[in-house]
């Protein structure tokens, strides 16, 4: 299977925005795909993330979004890998590996020295993906977050 990754840019948004709203619903939330597509264009036209966008014998695939901030503890930059999602029926074609190096190299490109994700516990695959490309589960402190 021919695989081609780019990195997206304005004229992928419908792409995008379409997988976005698959990897929501992967996670339980309602389809919405205005919504979803809306909020992957603003991210590409005000440059508030990087999106890597792959193809699969020229179908959209998957992708993976990253977010550049700051690790203050390490003083440095890091990357913040906070999507990464492959359609179903394109699983167990390593894709979503594929997706992960792109990620890696892209933050060597930058001179960046971190790439932080989260998964949910229940998602064996997504961890077991993680460990094999030598991403470190942290022990030493846990997630909390606040709804405003």
């Amino acid at each position: 299977m021919k695989i081609k990754i780019i990195k997206a840019k304005k004229g992928n948004v419908k792409e995008v925005g379409f997988l976005f709203d698959l990897y929501r619903q992967f996670y339980k939330y309602k389809p919405e795909l205005k919504k979803s597509t809306k909020y992957i264009k603003e991210r590409i036209s005000k440059k508030e993330s990087t999106i890597f966008l792959c193809y699969c014998e020229n179908v959209p695939a998957g992708f993976v979004q990253l977010y550049e901030t700051f690790d203050s503890l390490n003083v440095n930059k890091k990357l913040v890998l906070y999507d990464l999602y492959v359609k179903k029926e394109f699983r167990k074609n390593g894709i979503g590996k594929s997706l992960m190096n792109v990620a890696k190299k892209f933050g060597h490109k930058k001179k960046i020295k971190l790439i932080e994700l989260s998964t949910a516990i229940k998602n064996k695959k997504a961890q077991s993906l993680y460990e094999s490309l030598e991403y470190k589960r942290d022990k030493e402190y846990y997630s909390y977050y606040l709804e405003l």
